[in-house]
């Protein structure tokens, strides 16, 4: 396997300044006369993180971009992106363990897939050794919690009724 990123020109100017993962642009604050910092994954339009910068000597231009400013803006900008991804995962797939008649504990899990057309969700339940018991397709909007996931293991895993959010 090759590797092409040595090929990337790296940019390091003042308001400007690149690695092979992320872009630091220092870029004029509309919300007052500072200045602000957006830090961009590379392959992405959009920033992923923004945050302010501090002015230079003069109090007009922004302080330049240097080496250590921009290892700290990669560490704040790659912690933010990591936190979002596991917060959209926790929000996506979610469980509860309930007691079973018969199966002891079961683990309860909602998986939520996010289709923009049609969205929808599977409930599955699992015993303890992590066989699967029964898997059920729900409504993206089902709420699980304890008291729904109980319900559904009592009723013998039968399809709930949509419980919404």
């Amino acid at each position: 396997m090759t590797d092409h990123t040595s090929d990337i020109p790296l940019i390091q100017e003042p308001r400007l300044w690149q690695n092979e993962q992320w872009t630091a642009q220092v870029i004029k604050n509309d919300d007052d006369d500072g200045w602000a910092v957006a830090m961009f994954k590379s392959g992405e339009s959009e920033p992923a993180l923004v945050g302010p910068w501090t002015m230079g000597r003069d109090k007009k231009n922004p302080k330049p971009l240097d080496g250590s400013a921009f290892i700290t803006l990669v560490k704040t900008a790659s912690e933010f992106v990591r936190r979002s991804e596991q917060q959209l995962h926790a929000q996506l797939h979610q469980s509860v363990i309930v007691n079973g008649q018969g199966q002891g504990r079961v683990t309860v899990l909602l998986d939520i897939v996010p289709d923009e057309d049609n969205p929808y969700a599977m409930l599955s339940a699992q015993d303890e050794g992590g066989d699967m018991l029964a898997e059920v397709k729900v409504d993206a909007g089902f709420k699980l919690n304890r008291q729904t996931a109980q319900a559904w293991v009592d009723a013998d895993f039968a399809k709930p009724a949509s419980g919404r959010r």
